[in-house]
């Protein structure tokens, strides 16, 4: 059973990545669902929590139905991180994630994200103060260090568990990668077989397959999976998985018919959580997404992303699933 603090997550879990603008809580439902069995937020900006901006205070909110729920903060300097972990930890979630991976080069010129990988004694010392901000378990998703000559994962995950971390997460580039080549698992085994580490280590990067899930974890002994581009428009990947696993078998793909429906809860789920205009809005961007591969499909999405209302959206749903059910043949196998 592999446990986070004294969260239990199952023999393997598989985790939803923290996704901007994909992972909010209508598509956090939707994961769970399917099978997720540990997600995490938006990642936030502490910065802007300890400002109460509106944005990053609203990433706060998580739900009952979706727990084991972390919340994700990223930030450069130590007494704002501190400060929104202690905010964070005032909504009651069950895990505190540090975001030590993001690549991009707004939050990394700061010194956040990916970019405390170049001052690895400042990431030490920003995560013991969180440890000690709260009761909560903390945990770190990282990368394997900034560029090809500075891969000291295997040390940094030695001193991160030392200051208290109780689950990491790696995400197999450097941050000169940012999402381009092959990630790298073998260092992800290193650090898992430490005999030193004690704590759960979590694989992310490239599993794109239920056969690659289940290769990885038997590759490289890793306690479970972090899945993050594989799930866009697609949280059915977790019962893929799940089901490739217990069986060998892989699952059919969705129907259109599902397809649909999902399309149904994440526009209703968004309006609820976000307001009717809003949730109308940015849920235009998953549309494509979920009806990814459809041949004949592009006057549909058109339809799906000018849309001025909800009931315009769910008739052009219903018009996709009659014509896909009467055009059978044209879908792919």
């Amino acid at each position: 059973m592999v446990k986070i603090g004294n969260i239990e997550l199952g023999n393997f879990p598989l985790i939803l990545a923290p996704m901007e603008d994909v992972s909010d809580p209508p598509f956090r439902a939707l994961c769970k669902k399917q099978g997720a069995d540990l997600m995490f937020t938006e990642f936030i900006s502490s910065e802007g929590l300890i400002r109460h901006a509106i944005k990053s205070v609203k990433k706060l909110d998580i739900f009952e139905y979706e727990r084991p729920i972390g919340i994700q903060i990223f930030g450069g300097e130590i007494e704002s991180m501190k400060l929104a972990a202690e905010m964070a930890d005032a909504v009651n979630p069950d895990i505190i994630d540090i975001n030590y991976g993001c690549p991009v080069k707004k939050v990394v010129c700061k010194e956040a994200g990916a970019g405390i990988l170049k001052n690895i004694p400042k990431m030490v010392a920003m995560t013991a103060e969180i440890v000690k901000s709260t009761n909560l378990p903390v945990t770190v998703k990282t990368r394997l260090g900034w560029d090809d000559n500075s891969k000291h994962i295997v040390e940094v995950a030695e001193r991160l568990q030392d200051v208290g971390i109780q689950g990491l997460s790696i995400h197999g580039r450097t941050r000169v990668q940012m999402y381009k080549g092959e990630a790298d698992w073998s260092l992800i085994s290193e650090v898992k077989n430490n005999p030193r580490m004690r704590i759960p280590i979590f694989g992310n990067g490239d599993i794109n397959t239920p056969q690659k899930a289940l290769e990885y974890k038997n590759k490289f002994g890793v306690d479970g999976v972090m899945i993050g581009r594989a799930t866009i428009g697609y949280p059915w990947f977790f019962r893929e998985v799940k089901h490739f696993m217990a069986t060998g078998e892989l699952l059919a793909p969705p129907t259109v018919e599902e397809r649909v429906q999902v399309c149904r809860e994440h526009l209703q789920m968004a309006m609820q959580w976000k307001g009717d205009k809003l949730g109308l809005i940015e849920t235009r961007t998953h549309y494509g997404n979920y009806f990814r591969g459809l041949p004949n499909f592009k006057d549909f999405r058109i339809k799906l992303v000018t849309s001025e209302n909800a009931e315009e959206v769910f008739e052009t749903l219903e018009a996709i699933q009659n014509y896909y059910t009467q055009h059978g043949e044209l879908l792919p196998a």
